[in-house]
C-alpha cells in the first residue's frame, strides 16, 4: 500500500469534554451527600454526631430554613459530615481542630463571628479548647427542580 504524501489523514473525533465532578470547593453548593462506591453516604450536620451522642439539635425548621444549634464541650467533635449551603453564627467561641480534604487546621473561633459557605464534601471536627463552643448553623432549602 502506498500512501499520498499531501492527503489528509482520517478525521479523528475530538476528546470527550472533561466532566466535572458534582462537588467542587467553593464554587457548587453541596445539596446532597457526597457518596462513591467505597464510601457510604454521610450524614449532614444534624445526623452526625460524636460517639453515638447528638452534638446538634433542630431550633427551628419549616418549608424555606433550618437553623441548627450545635454544642461543643471540651474533647467533643463532630464526626465526619457534609454541609449543603448555611449561615453559621458562634455563640460561643472555642478551639477547634477542623480536618477537611484540604487538610487540617486548628481555628480560634470568638463569639459573635459568623460566615456564610456555600456548602462542602465533607468536614469533621474536634473541640481541642478548654471552653464549650456553641454554634447556629442556618440551611436555606432549595427549591425543588
Amino acid at each position: 500500500m502506498t500512501a499520498t504524501i499531501g492527503a489528509e489523514a482520517p478525521a479523528v473525533p475530538p476528546p470527550p469534554p472533561p466532566t466535572i465532578p458534582a462537588t467542587t470547593p467553593a464554587t457548587t453548593p453541596v445539596t446532597t451527600p457526597v457518596t462513591t462506591p467505597q464510601m457510604p453516604p454521610l450524614p449532614g450536620p444534624l445526623e452526625a454526631g460524636w460517639h453515638g451522642s447528638k452534638v446538634c439539635v433542630v431550633l427551628n425548621e419549616n418549608a424555606r430554613v433550618r437553623a441548627l444549634r450545635c454544642t461543643f464541650p471540651p474533647g467533643v467533635g463532630h464526626e465526619r459530615h457534609f454541609h449543603a449551603a448555611h449561615w453559621g453564627y458562634i455563640i460561643a467561641g472555642s478551639t477547634m481542630k477542623v480536618t477537611s480534604a484540604t487538610g487540617t487546621v486548628v481555628r480560634e473561633l470568638k463569639a459573635g463571628d459568623s460566615w456564610w459557605s456555600d456548602g462542602f464534601a465533607w468536614h469533621e471536627g474536634l473541640n481541642i479548647g478548654k471552653t464549650t463552643g456553641v454554634y447556629i448553623i442556618v440551611e436555606p432549602k432549595l427549591p425543588a427542580e
